[in-house]
């Protein structure tokens, strides 16, 4: 339908006003919500998310898509919740404890919200029991660690341990990322993913809540 292309076209150029214009307009015509979230906005950032993979754009196009994204998801939030409009899996995402980075974490709930995913962002420097407690109470799928300093990616071994003693381990899946990370490190502290980048994060999670 075309009005799915110009919402996904708008988005992808950044123009926050015409998505959010685009997105009432489909509303109105009376299009099911779960349709214009999908051959939409999440259309349209896939298209971002691949151009950002492949350095055909930078953060600054990647940010401005987001804008235009928030635009449209404002105006589905209310009857998504209404309707009860599924997505496609429910992530915790922060920032390690003592580590205030947060500009990749950021990114990485950019993606996964323009991918389909519901995003839990508790911000920086949390401590383990606040990713641990809000996976339980939420019910997430996984929980996604950043982490800048080689002096605080220890904590991410911290957030692991809890969760074994909390009985969650394996069921709720591990995702970390950040500058000082490796696939090595992740092996070796028992997550059960690594991303090098925030592209790679969102594909690596739609893998594992397709195969589930």
């Amino acid at each position: 339908m075309e009005i799915f292309n110009q919402i996904a076209e708008s988005l992808q150029k950044g123009d926050h006003e015409k998505v959010a214009i685009l997105t009432r307009k489909a509303l109105d015509d009376k299009i099911a919500v779960q349709q214009i979230l999908d051959d939409g906005l999440i259309a349209g950032m896939n298209v971002v998310g691949e151009d950002f993979k492949h350095h055909r754009i930078f953060l600054p196009s990647v940010l401005l898509a987001a804008r235009a994204m928030y635009a449209g998801m404002d105006l589905l939030k209310p009857l998504m919740i209404k309707e009860d409009v599924r997505t496609i899996g429910k992530v915790v995402i922060g920032t390690i404890k003592g580590d205030l980075h947060d500009i990749g974490k950021n990114l990485v709930g950019i993606m996964l919200k323009g991918a389909g995913f519901e995003v839990i962002d508790l911000g920086n420097d949390v401590p383990p029991e606040k990713f641990v407690q809000t996976a339980k109470d939420d019910n997430a799928d996984a929980i996604g660690l950043s982490a800048l300093l080689t002096t605080t990616m220890t904590g991410m071994k911290d957030v692991i341990d809890l969760m074994k003693s909390e009985d969650i381990y394996g069921k709720v899946k591990v995702i970390i990322g950040g500058a000082p990370v490796s696939r090595e490190f992740a092996e070796q502290i028992g997550a059960d993913f690594y991303a090098f980048d925030g592209m790679n994060a969102v594909e690596t999670l739609k893998a594992y809540v397709k195969d589930r």
